[in-house]
C-alpha cells in the first residue's frame, strides 16, 4: 500500500511558477512510475505528466510540453511537478499517482485507470 499526499498548490499569477509536490509512504516507491493529473471544474481529468523509476525517463503530453517538468527522488520518496509560465487555462486540482511494475510503453500512463494509488489533490488557481 502507498500513500501519496501533494502540497505545493495555490493562488498564483498568470505568467508565475509553481513547484508541486507528492509525497510517498512506503519502501518501495523507486519502483513505481509516478503520475501527475489534473481536473479542472467541470472537465475529465488529464494527464500532464509521468517519470519512470529511476528519473531519467520522463513522459509529457504534447499540450504541456516545454512548460511542464517531472522528477522525483527517490531518497526522499518524493515526486515533484515544476509548472512555468501558468496560464489561467491551468487552474485545476492536481493530483499525484503511482503505478506499479511491470514497466510498459509511454502511453500507458497516459491512462488513469493504469495507476494503483492516488493521492487526494491539491487545488493550483491561476489568476489572470
Amino acid at each position: 500500500q502507498v500513500q501519496l499526499v501533494e502540497s505545493g498548490g495555490g493562488l498564483v499569477q498568470a505568467g508565475g511558477s509553481l513547484r508541486l509536490s507528492c509525497a510517498a509512504s512506503g519502501r518501495t516507491f523507486s519502483t513505481y512510475v509516478m503520475g501527475w493529473f489534473r481536473q479542472a471544474s467541470g472537465k475529465e481529468r488529464e494527464f500532464v505528466a509521468a517519470i519512470r523509476w529511476n528519473g531519467y525517463i520522463t513522459i509529457y503530453p504534447d499540450s504541456v510540453k516545454g512548460r511542464f517538468a517531472i522528477s522525483r527522488d527517490n531518497a526522499k520518496n518524493t515526486v515533484y511537478l515544476q509548472i512555468n509560465n501558468l496560464t489561467p487555462e491551468d487552474t485545476a486540482v492536481y493530483s499525484c499517482a503511482a503505478a506499479e511494475g511491470p514497466y510498459f510503453s509511454d502511453t500507458y500512463y497516459y491512462r488513469e485507470r493504469n495507476y494503483n494509488y492516488w493521492g487526494q489533490g491539491t487545488q493550483v488557481t491561476v489568476s489572470s
